[in-house]
């Protein structure tokens, strides 16, 4: 009797439960329609109705991108052009000139020409200024100019560029251009391999095994894999990475979502390549998303010590969804968890401060590695290990995004001979102009305390405190400019290395790079010296 009474009172609160969910979905999917309809009218009447001439594809186009700024960075619309460049990234494979390029209004930058590319045997540097292509400017095209270097295969180009004042031009034929996830490998020392990962897309775990192999044979013990600078890609690359080193299995990353269907766990289905090697990790602040998944998984399953400085903090997971005409919304779905539970998204960009920016989370949550080690989540993967001249630090930073580096290097490179990759240092004396040209160059940038300081004196709230607090204001500010410069030699080291790392591949290419590092890098010399080492290895990940 007491069974069915209790039937009968729960059949009535399951009644209103799924009543008061299907109100909810009703008044959103109202709510939805409404909004549309108010929008498609809008539309209509204002390329109907406006003064001018209107594009309506690049109305629209402006108006859904907008709309997702107030998301976070990486729900984004993608037209047809951008769903190419999405299937380009994730293949590594393209028809061009083969160059890392960066889009201006009125020109195209070369960042890096790939070695024996058409751009190379052009004879294409990093820092020309690509102004016309064909016979289009740069300038009067509205659209990503950079999509007119990619072609059919074997097909001609010609540029017009501008390299330190002087207009020349060139011919080239593109070629098929395959971008490897592992550029690079090779042995520190007898026994220590090394590997560089710099994008998961589908080649990633197939190079990366290959080249453990072959490294293998080669006799090496233990392995440095880096790791820095890569900004990810596709997770199953990832998950198929660490199963080179962990057993079948092992969780490796979860993910949580509103919609059920995204709450996933997933694991290692493969017997390892080798679960054994001692193996080290390098990460720094350039490391993200996938790269994370791989360090925080094989930090938190005590399989590899990890090296280098905290990783970015990108803990949001995107999923390309298909929409009509070609086009596709990638859209954050999930947040990710590491074994431990981590989640090492950093900025939170559903709470944000007065400028509008995401708010950094400061809080750090405790959790426990396989052997019971304290790592922690809500900014980037931490190391074990961490390696001075690679700690994220705003001036560095801001010298990097302001191209300050990249144009003292192209200058540096235009009156400076280097021929032999082994004795290359950059003197103090190089350092000090590298200073002066940073006062040439007009840098500057803003911390957020001075932000907050002009902010609070806009406002007006301290006109009452009289003239003697608006002196101490300007002393104030001025204090923090100084600093400021000070921080360029605080933060020597960290700069020193962008600069070096950047000049060297002006001169011997990536691949150059990469072998100095073998025998040069900070992180490299401290990582083998570690492997050497086993009981202070095996110490660490107890």
């Amino acid at each position: 009797m007491k069974k069915l009474l209790k039937n009968r009172m729960l059949i009535p609160v399951l009644a209103i439960f799924v009543l008061i969910s299907a109100s909810s979905f009703k008044n959103d999917f109202f709510e939805i329609a409404k909004q549309i309809e108010i929008f498609t009218t809008m539309f209509k009447e204002l390329n109907m109705n406006y003064v001018d001439e209107t594009n309506p594809a690049e109305l629209m186009d402006t108006a859904i991108k907008n709309m997702l700024d107030d998301l976070d960075p990486y729900t984004q619309f993608m037209n047809e052009q951008d769903v190419e460049e999405f299937r380009i990234r994730k293949n590594g494979e393209y028809s061009g000139i083969g160059a890392v390029v960066r889009s201006y209004p009125d020109k195209i930058l070369i960042v890096e020409p790939y070695k024996d590319s058409p751009a190379d045997k052009a004879g294409l540097k990093a820092g020309d200024e690509i102004i016309k292509i064909d016979d289009i400017n740069v300038s009067e095209y509205n659209e990503d100019a950079s999509e007119l270097l990619k072609g059919a295969n074997k097909s001609n180009i010609s540029l017009i560029y501008k390299r330190q004042g002087k207009t020349l031009n060139a011919t080239l034929e593109r070629a098929e251009i395959e971008i490897d996830a592992v550029p690079f490998y090779g042995k520190v020392d007898a026994k220590t391999g090394y590997v560089v990962l710099s994008r998961f897309n589908r080649k990633a775990s197939a190079q990366t095994k290959e080249a453990i192999e072959d490294l293998k044979l080669q006799g090496i013990e233990r392995l440095v894999l880096d790791l820095r600078g890569n900004p990810g890609g596709l997770l199953s690359e990832a998950i198929e990475v660490c199963n080179l080193f962990v057993p079948k299995g092992e969780l490796i990353v979860s993910t949580k979502s509103k919609v059920k269907k995204f709450n996933q766990a997933y694991y290692t289905k493969k017997k390892p390549l080798d679960e054994h090697i001692p193996l080290v990790v390098l990460i720094n602040g350039r490391s993200a998303s996938a790269s994370e998944i791989v360090s925080g998984a094989l930090q938190d399953l005590d399989r590899a010590v990890v090296v280098g400085s905290q990783s970015f903090g990108k803990g949001l997971v995107q999923r390309p969804l298909k929409l009509v005409y070609g086009t596709q919304l990638k859209v954050t779905i999930s947040r990710y968890y590491t074994p431990s539970g981590r989640c090492i998204q950093s900025l939170d960009y559903w709470h944000r401060d007065e400028q509008g920016n995401a708010v950094k989370n400061t809080q750090f949550n405790e959790f426990k590695t396989k052997n019971g080690r304290k790592v922690y989540d809500g900014g980037g993967v931490i190391p074990d290990i961490k390696i001075e001249a690679l700690q994220n630090n705003a001036v560095t930073r801001a010298l990097i995004q302001n191209n300050v580096v990249f144009d003292y290097a192209t200058n540096y490179y235009y009156k400076h001979n280097i021929t032999n990759i082994d004795n290359f240092r950059l003197t103090e004396s190089d350092y000090n102009n590298f200073k002066s040209f940073i006062n040439q160059a007009g840098f500057e940038y803003e911390t957020q305390t001075e932000k907050q300081l002009k902010k609070l004196m806009v406002s007006g709230e301290t006109d009452d405190f009289g003239l003697n607090v608006k002196a101490d204001y300007d002393k104030l500010l001025n204090d923090i400019r100084q600093s400021k410069m000070a921080s360029i030699d605080s933060y020597k080291k960290n700069i020193i290395k962008e600069i070096e790392d950047e000049l060297i591949k002006r001169y011997f290419y990536q691949d150059g790079l990469y072998n100095y590092y073998l025998n040069h890098d900070e992180a490299i010399v401290t990582s083998s010296k570690l492997l050497a080492d086993s009981s202070k290895f095996n110490s660490i990940l107890q």
